[in-house]
C-alpha cells in the first residue's frame, strides 16, 4: 500500500498502536477514522486532532460490527483501507478456572471481528486503488506465554486467516499486511498491572511506529518488529525459554 492518499479506518485506534497508527497516517495527509468503545475519548481525540473521524464501536458486539459498515458505506464511500488492531489481553490458564465472560471477550475482539469485519469490508474496498486489509497479529501468536492462553491463540488465529486472506483476496485486487508487533509499552494488559498507567518496558510506541512505516513503505506482506521477527522465526524452540522447560505457568 502507498502510505499517502488513503481513507483509512482503524480498530481499536483510542490508544496504544490504534492511536499511534492513526496520528501517523494523518500526518501524512490520510483520511482518518478511528472506532473504540470509549466515546469521551474519541470526543477527546476529535478535539485534539482537526481531520480525525471517530466512531464509538465495540467490534466485540457483532450489532456494532454491522452497524460499523453500514456507517462506513453511507458516509465514507472512498474506504480502501481496513486495519483491524483492536484488542484485548488477560491471563489465564486451562485447569485454573477460566473466566468465560473474559474468554469470549478476547476471542470476539481478537479473532471474530477481524474475520467478520474483514468479510464485510472486502467487496466495499475491492478494485479502489490501494485496497488493503492490515490485521495485527503478535509475536505470542508464534511463541505463547502460557499463562495467556487464549490471547496467544487468538493471535496464531489471526496470523493463520490473514496467510489465507492473501491468498484468497489477491485476485480480487486487496493486498493483505500483517503486523507483528513484540512487547510494545501499551495499555494492553493494564488489568494485570497493579498501577495501570505504569510502564511495563515494552517496546516505546514511537520506535515500534517508526520500523512499522518502514515496512509498510518497503511493501512487506508480513511486518515483524523488534523480538518478535526472531518469535516468528523460532516460535516453537523459543517456547520452553519463555515459559520454563517443565514449569507450569
Amino acid at each position: 500500500m502507498d502510505v499517502k492518499g488513503n481513507t483509512i479506518v482503524i480498530t481499536g485506534g483510542t490508544s496504544g498502536i490504534g492511536l499511534g497508527m492513526a496520528e501517523r497516517f494523518l500526518a501524512l495527509g490520510n483520511k482518518v477514522i478511528i472506532c473504540g468503545r470509549r466515546s469521551d475519548r474519541l470526543v477527546k481525540l476529535s478535539r485534539e486532532h482537526p481531520g480525525l473521524v471517530t466512531r464509538v464501536c465495540d467490534v466485540a458486539d457483532e450489532r456494532h460490527r454491522l452497524e460499523l459498515c453500514r456507517w462506513l458505506a453511507a458516509n465514507h464511500p472512498d474506504l480502501n483501507v481496513v486495519v483491524n488492531n483492536a484488542g484485548v489481553q488477560f491471563a489465564g490458564t486451562v485447569g485454573s478456572g477460566l473466566d468465560y465472560t473474559r474468554v469470549r471477550q478476547e476471542i470476539d475482539t481478537n479473532a471474530i471481528a477481524v474475520l467478520h469485519l474483514s468479510d464485510l469490508l472486502a467487496p466495499a474496498i475491492q478494485g479502489k486503488p490501494g485496497a488493503t486489509i492490515i490485521n495485527v497479529s503478535s509475536g505470542l501468536g508464534f511463541a505463547p506465554i502460557a499463562f495467556m492462553t487464549v490471547y496467544c491463540a487468538t493471535k496464531a488465529f489471526v496470523h493463520s486467516i490473514t496467510m489465507s486472506m492473501r491468498h484468497t483476496l489477491k485476485d480480487r485486487g486487496i493486498e493483505v499486511i500483517e503486523i507483528i508487533p513484540p512487547s510494545v509499552d501499551s495499555e494492553l494488559g493494564k488489568e494485570r498491572r497493579a498501577d495501570p498507567d505504569q510502564t511495563h518496558g515494552g517496546m516505546p510506541i514511537p520506535e515500534f511506529l517508526d520500523e512499522l512505516f518502514k515496512g509498510l513503505e518497503r511493501k512487506d506482506a508480513e511486518i515483524a518488529i523488534g523480538e518478535a521477527f526472531g518469535l516468528r522465526e523460532r516460535g516453537e524452540a523459543l517456547f520452553d525459554a519463555m515459559n520454563g522447560r517443565g514449569r507450569s505457568a
